[in-house]
């Protein structure tokens, strides 16, 4: 074979001289290429003979012969050769051929002779097979047990297995497999797993392996979809349930939320898992009854059986029977209570402190109460250490002994807890003092709910808190609204009724709100609508203006974190109050008009403001017209008097009923928000006035000067005829 200067490398013709030198001459075919074809040099991709590295391309194409060939036609069908050198159907030519293009298996396999050979590769590589290894195996396994479990409803023998099975490692995808499997099941299984998971939760799994495996679970919610095909409905369902287990925190739904596409089917789980379950009311028991779980108790059932049976142990000392009692329940998410009410109970009776303790401890050691729940009812009790000590002398210096304690015989994890200071941060009442008024609080509120008679409340306050102490005040703020939350809207309309009359310094009835808001977590285990009832009394206590809309900030400073229940509260507060015609709304929320009374329906209060005006206009009293005023009892709605005296004004031209609304001001009966809103009002109808007073821009904006001159308006408001047109021509107005 020739090559001609231009068209081969040096590197070419060594090759091609020692293939020659070492080739068959017999399986050879007699080929000679044309130098005058560059094609002629291009690297064949089939060889002739198994000891050529290169060979020329078979002759079967007429496109790869060139000139001066000296082939006979007979050299087109077949080879001398008895080895097939054409390529298989994936390519890369048989025995003898360098391979194909992008052959690259023989990467995989580390030369110890090469230069660049580094050990750490080989090390890495084979952990990593190892790894694939022992996660396929893990993932064949967990399936048998899950499987096993759905058959035998035995969690104990399960845990077992897994404890033996090892690889925790792994446990996240145990509970991506557990949930997915029973999501294509009956109610049975679905509530089978949520109390396996309960169980599995920081004993046997970390709580990071359980969160992880959740996540895996909302990801993969787009291919769960095609074969189940409530995925959404199912799996959002698991997700509520894991909160109100306490498996998951309720900010694992936003972080997840934020780390998937808006458009995918693991968004939809995680917005209907917290506006259709989560938010719910009740939403507790609906969530745990849904698959028939918990034994279709609720939870002042449990709560009930719980305070039962540790009566019942302090005068036994029978701990098997109480064993047997939290075995029952059957509720290993809600131990926590067991644990609090323990607690209180050691603390309110101290000759059974040690029985109690002793329980828990041993409670602990047998795996009946895990350490997650263990903490758990610490920290509640931590929390409201405060309002224990109303009750309990020195609550804070004797939990903190039982803390010590129980730290000291291991049996709790003190670095999870809260640190709680031996003295209160605030005591400048003597305990005795406000556990005596805290209980006369009570009968004077139960008192007023029979009667309805506020003056009555007034005259037991100045005896009872003749300094007026602002720390008595809150404690009775407290107090009221607590009450209130546990009966009907009859009595929740007395308390907002009774709030706004008593006069408190604002400042108190915020410290009132903070003390609720703190407690609210455990006001949520007996009453689960807390949120909404507080923000309901809070938005009440803005329309009534016993707070301004800035006290809501200021309440809303002590809240710990966005998903807090004290937040919930705000955001709800805030919302309601933005609401068109919240005013009307939200006084009516309860029946309205306080006391025992049924409330004003609006057009009956409108048409009582029309003619109470009319009356004073034709030569009526002021102090006639202020007191029928103060009987409407709606404080909020004083806008539509500013409103319809100033139509009056501006229509009649008559100065009369700019003396009341200057009286009204000075006595404080309206306000500087609602004489603002008024003023609005009027200026959002300017052009449906402007039919039939003609200038009733020009009076208008005269009489906003005024109201500033005289105080009636902040500066803030703001009117100008220039600004109005341009709003009208906007369409706006």
């Amino acid at each position: 074979m020739d090559f001609g200067e231009g068209y081969a490398s040096k590197e070419h013709c060594e090759l091609h001289r020692s293939a020659t030198e070492n080739a068959d001459p017999s399986s050879v075919s007699p080929l000679k290429l044309s130098v005058k074809s560059p094609r002629s040099i291009k690297s064949p991709r089939s060889p002739k003979s198994p000891k050529s590295p290169r060979s020329p391309k078979s002759p079967r194409s007429p496109n790869v012969q060139g000139k001066g060939s000296t082939l006979s036609p007979k050299h087109y069908k077949h080879s001398h050769s008895p080895i097939d050198g054409r390529p298989k159907k994936g390519g890369s030519g048989g025995k003898g051929t360098w391979g194909g293009l992008l052959d690259i298996d023989d990467m995989n396999s580390l030369d110890p002779n090469d230069p660049n050979y580094d050990s750490t590769e080989e090390y890495d590589n084979s952990n990593e097979k190892k790894k694939n290894t022992d996660l396929d195996d893990y993932k064949k396994k967990a399936t048998i047990i899950v499987e096993e479990y759905f058959t035998t409803d035995d969690v104990v023998a399960t845990i077992n297995e897994l404890k033996e099975l090892g690889k925790q490692q792994y446990g996240y995808y145990f509970v991506k497999k557990l949930v997915s499997m029973s999501m294509d099941r009956h109610d049975k299984e679905k509530e089978m797993a949520a109390i396996l998971i309960s169980a599995l939760y920081a004993d046997t799994f970390e709580p990071a392996q359980v969160y992880k495996g959740f996540g895996k679970l909302v990801e993969s919610a787009d291919d769960l979809i095609v074969d189940i095909p409530d995925t959404v409905d199912v799996l959002a369902l698991f997700l509520a349930r894991a909160v109100v287990d306490d498996i998951l925190p309720p900010a694992f739904l936003k972080k997840q939320m934020n780390s998937l596409p808006k458009d995918s089917k693991g968004v939809e789980v995680l917005k209907k898992a917290e506006k259709s379950y989560l938010s719910a009311p009740l939403h507790v028991e609906i969530i745990e009854r849904r698959w028939g779980g918990s034994k279709n108790m609720t939870v002042d059932d449990v709560k009930g059986r719980i305070n039962n049976f540790l009566i019942e142990y302090v005068v036994s000392c029978d701990k098997k029977e109480v064993f047997r009692c939290i075995k029952d329940l059957n509720v290993p998410f809600f131990h926590h209570e067991i644990v609090k009410r323990a607690l209180i109970m050691a603390m309110e009776r101290r000759q059974a402190e040690g029985p109690l303790l002793d329980l828990l401890k041993e409670a602990a050691e047998e795996g009946f109460i895990n350490s997650s729940q263990m903490s758990k009812g610490f920290g509640r009790l931590i929390d409201t250490v405060d309002d224990l000590s109303l009750d309990i002398p020195n609550a804070r210096g004797i939990l903190q002994q039982l803390i010590s304690k129980a730290a000291s015989e291991g049996w709790l994890c003190v670095s999870s807890l809260k640190s709680l200071s031996v003295e209160p941060e605030k005591n400048s009442i003597q305990d005795s003092r406000a556990k005596n008024f805290k209980i006369k609080t009570q009968s004077i509120i139960q008192e007023y709910f029979l009667s309805g008679d506020i003056s009555e409340v007034n005259n037991c306050l100045e005896q009872e808190n003749s300094s007026n102490c602002g720390e008595l005040n809150a404690i009775f703020v407290k107090k009221l609204i607590t009450l209130a939350m546990d009966r009907k809207n009859r009595e929740k309309e007395m308390a907002s009724v009774l709030l706004s009359s008593l006069c408190f310094p604002a400042d108190d009835v915020v410290i009132g709100f903070e003390m609720l808001i703190e407690s609210a977590d455990d006001t949520a285990l007996d009453n689960p609508v807390v949120v909404e009832d507080l923000a309901m009394f809070l938005a009440r206590s803005v329309v009534d203006e016993v707070l301004a809309p800035q006290h809501l900030e200021e309440i809303g400073t002590q809240c710990l974190g966005l998903d807090s229940i004290g937040s919930k509260v705000i955001q709800m507060a805030k919302s309601t109050l933005k609401a068109r015609l919240s005013g009307e709304r939200i006084l009516r929320c309860w029946g309205g008009g306080g006391s025992s009374r049924p409330g004003w329906a609006v057009e009956d209060v409108k048409d009582k403001i029309g003619k109470l005006l009319e009356e004073y206009e034709s030569g009526g009293e002021i102090r006639e017209a202020c007191r029928c005023m103060k009987e409407l009892g709606m404080p909020f709605f004083h806008h539509e008097v500013v409103k319809k005296a100033l139509v009056a004004i501006m229509e009649k031209k008559n100065e009369r009923l700019w003396g009341l609304l200057k009286e009204c001001f000075e006595s404080g009966l309206i306000t500087t928000n609602q004489m603002g809103k008024g003023f609005g009002r009027v200026a959002e109808s300017l052009d449906d006035l402007a039919l039939d007073v003609p200038d009733a821009e020009n009076q208008f904006a005269y009489y906003v000067e005024q109201a500033k001159i005289q105080g009636w308006l902040d500066n803030s408001f703001s009117f100008s005829k220039q600004e109005h047109a341009n709003a009208a021509e906007n369409g706006t107005s």
